[in-house]
């Protein structure tokens, strides 16, 4: 069972990622841990990557799923994976698709969890993370004992400049820019299924794996 998670940055979707992997026994592929890897093992990928991330470019679309093809072809994905964070953009899921299809492969399902953009800011801009042990609240969900401090450290909670309403706002642009369109291409090929990720984590867990069976 191959999958591939799309949602807005916030939306949770890495979280429900990690609990398919656990429930169906199948790796919980990563771009951004894929490429910490290959740079970490100094493999031939990974330094040509680096080069591009120490000028602060994007990584090509080409050698992204040349990464990417490269760690779903290992033992632990010949049952399956599930993608989070690619593709991001119509040419990464065209070369994927391509790359794929060359190995006899195809994605089974495109799992969109769905939440209006309202929700997301308000989501992120509660999250609160420790400046010392790097625990992470939410002022609503899973508030801190004391208000401002961590309970693990005692140290103060801060909201991140990536969680500040501004930040999200410009993120969630680039989302619908860049990442919206995918919903249209995989509902064209008709592996689209889209969840409510405004309900509690395992509300929407318990609907992917209706999709999923």
């Amino acid at each position: 069972m191959k999958i591939i998670m799309l949602g807005a940055p916030g939306a949770g979707k890495g979280t429900q990622a990690k609990m398919i992997a656990d429930k169906y026994a199948v790796p919980h592929v990563s771009t951004g841990d894929i490429f910490r890897a290959n740079i970490k093992n100094g493999t031939e990928l990974g330094m040509e990557a680096k080069k591009y991330m120490d000028q602060g470019q994007l990584v090509p679309d080409e050698l992204t799923v040349k990464i990417l093809l490269d760690r779903v072809a290992q033992d632990d994905c010949k049952n399956g994976y599930v993608l989070d964070g690619f593709p991001r953009t119509i040419p990464q899921a065209e070369v994927l698709d391509e790359a794929l299809t060359k190995l006899g492969d195809k994605i089974d399902f495109a799992i969109n969890v769905d939440v209006p953009d309202e929700n997301i800011i308000k989501r992120m801009s509660g999250r609160r993370a420790c400046v010392n042990c790097g625990a992470t609240y939410h002022i609503e969900h899973v508030p801190p004992k004391t208000e401002g401090i961590c309970d693990r450290c005692g140290k103060e909670l801060i909201l991140r400049d990536d969680d500040k309403p501004e930040t999200v706002k410009n993120r969630l642009k680039v989302y619908h820019d860049q990442t919206q369109p995918l919903i249209d291409f995989y509902t064209k090929k008709g592996i689209l299924k889209s969840v409510d990720g405004t309900k509690d984590m395992n509300d929407v867990f318990a609907a992917i794996t209706a999709i999923l069976g």
